[in-house]
Formats: C-alpha cells, sequence, structure tokens
C-alpha cells in the first residue's frame, strides 16, 4: 500500500473517546484550511460507527467556518431515531469550541424494491486517458509558482478527467466536467468503508464546475472559493479502488454562489451516487 493512500486511511479511522464523541486528526498540509472532503469523510465515519447492520443511503452538511488544519477536529454524533428500517444521525464537528460542519445522516437496512436509473454518458475509458502524474507534470509550467507543488504532489485519489481544463485559465465552455476516480492502489480485502472514502472524494472536483463557463479554475488567480453545502445519495454497492465515473454539471451561478450537480457511476454503468454542492465562487478584489 503506498504512504499517500495510508495517510487517507488514518485519516478516516478517527479516536474514540467516548460514546458518540470522536476525534479525528489530518495530514501536515500547506493548506490554509481543512480540504472539505476530509470533514465529510470523517463525520460520515463518525455517523456510522454508531449504527449496526445498515448502511448510509443519505447525507446533508453544511459548512459553517473554515477549518484549522493545525488542530484536531471533534465530532460529536447524536442518535435522533433508530427504526426498524431507517436509523438518522446528526454530526456537529467542532474545533476552538466552536461548530464548523453540521451533516444529517441516515441510514437504511437493505431491501428489494422498484430499480430503474439513468444511463452513463458514453465517454472514454479511463485506459483511454492519460496518467494523472503525467497530465500535472505537462501542465506545471502554467500553475502560479505558489501552488505548484502542491500541484504535484502525489495524492491517495487519482483522477483522470475527461476534455480536461486548461490551468489556470481556458476558454469558457459547457458547465459540465467529468473525471474518472479511484484510490491510486487497491484498499485492503478487508477495509468496508467505501462509502465514505467517496464522500471525501465527492468535494474534490465538483464545485469547479460552476467555474467552467467562466474559464476559470481552482488555479485562477483571482477565485475566492468553499464548499457553503453538501448532499450525497447512495445507491448501488462499489469499491472506491475501482473506476467511477463521476459526471457533473452546473445549471447556475449567482450572487457569489454556484450551484452544482453530480451522478457517479461504477464502470460497468450502474449508477451508485449522487450529489450536489453549492459553493462560494468570488473573484478576488484588488484591496
Amino acid at each position: 500500500m503506498s504512504d499517500v493512500l495510508q495517510t487517507l486511511l488514518d485519516l478516516l479511522d478517527l479516536e474514540v473517546l467516548e460514546a458518540d464523541l470522536f476525534r479525528g486528526h489530518g495530514p501536515k498540509t500547506d493548506r490554509p484550511r481543512v480540504f472539505g472532503g476530509h470533514v465529510i469523510g470523517q463525520a460520515l465515519v463518525a455517523a456510522t460507527r454508531t449504527v449496526e447492520d445498515r448502511r448510509v443511503h443519505s447525507l446533508h452538511a453544511y459548512f459553517m467556518r473554515p477549518g484549522d488544519p493545525s488542530v484536531p477536529i471533534i465530532y460529536d454524533v447524536d442518535g435522533l431515531r433508530d427504526g426498524r428500517s431507517f436509523a438518522t444521525r446528526n454530526v456537529v464537528a467542532r474545533q476552538h469550541g466552536r461548530p464548523i460542519y453540521q451533516m444529517s445522516v441516515s441510514f437504511m437496512v437493505a431491501e428489494e424494491g422498484f430499480d430503474h436509473q439513468s444511463e452513463m454518458p458514453d465517454v472514454p475509458g479511463p485506459d483511454d486517458l492519460p496518467p494523472e502524474s503525467e497530465r500535472r507534470a505537462a501542465l506545471a509550467h502554467r500553475i502560479p509558482e505558489a501552488s505548484r507543488q502542491r500541484f504535484l504532489s502525489e495524492r491517495s485519489i487519482e483522477i483522470r478527467p475527461i476534455e480536461a481544463p486548461t490551468p489556470p485559465e481556458h476558454e469558457p465552455r459547457p458547465a459540465l466536467r467529468r473525471y474518472w476516480v479511484r484510490t491510486r492502489t487497491p484498499l485492503p480485502a478487508d477495509f468496508t468503508e467505501h462509502d465514505c472514502v467517496l464522500a471525501y472524494a465527492s468535494d474534490m472536483t465538483i464545485a469547479e464546475t460552476a467555474l467552467a463557463p467562466h474559464g476559470l479554475t481552482w488555479y485562477s488567480d483571482n477565485i475566492l472559493s468553499a464548499s457553503l453545502d453538501h448532499s450525497m445519495w447512495f445507491h448501488r454497492e462499489f469499491r472506491a479502488d475501482e473506476w467511477l465515473l463521476f459526471d457533473q454539471w452546473a445549471p447556475s451561478a449567482m450572487g457569489g454562489r454556484g450551484l452544482n450537480f453530480g451522478n457517479i457511476f461504477a464502470q460497468d454503468g450502474r449508477l451508485v451516487a449522487s450529489i450536489t454542492q453549492e459553493g462560494m465562487i468570488r473573484r478576488r478584489r484588488e484591496n
């Protein structure tokens, strides 16, 4: 197992403080704030460890304050309901005595029922696209120097974009971005928290979709961005170390916010999850 993947697994392995109270740690980073997927993934781990024999089917969350990467995050889980089919949890993440994130999570026992889904778009497969390391190396000269080292750093999650935007800026294009995503190396055979890995990965690319019509990316000098809220629905079984297609679109950007939707497909065409996120996207003022 690679060191970066082990770092992700360590991130998701929360420390139990007492019943329904957990502490999460993060990797050393030069980021000024905690990555949103870090908090989503850890909060889902905390909630999952308070239920038995049920799988998460939805989560709905708000980011309230930027996370401080220099200190741990405390996750307080409230068991709101345990019914015969469903269980509901509320998770509040705190730092410095204040809430930074709140998430409601619903779990359900497995059952048979109606079954239909949207079709996966016809796109090039991951093996038809260059590895992420090659693509980033070819683009590194275009990245602002302050961000270049992070741009080139090895990641636990590999992303292979389809019709990849060229950072830091490109020609305006439709508000549609598609990526193949998986962990860089296989997860352990006994690993069960694939939903939590996908929750972590779900915040990596979605909010940038609303920048596509404006010809901008995360590496544009004049952009300020932050996740505001985040929702996911889990439909079918999958593995996070097998290729998943993120099919994302942004129907609106207005008033400093961009709204983004996405479907996530397994390589065999099964729709395994759906996501939505509204993010703050602002132009940086000169002053």
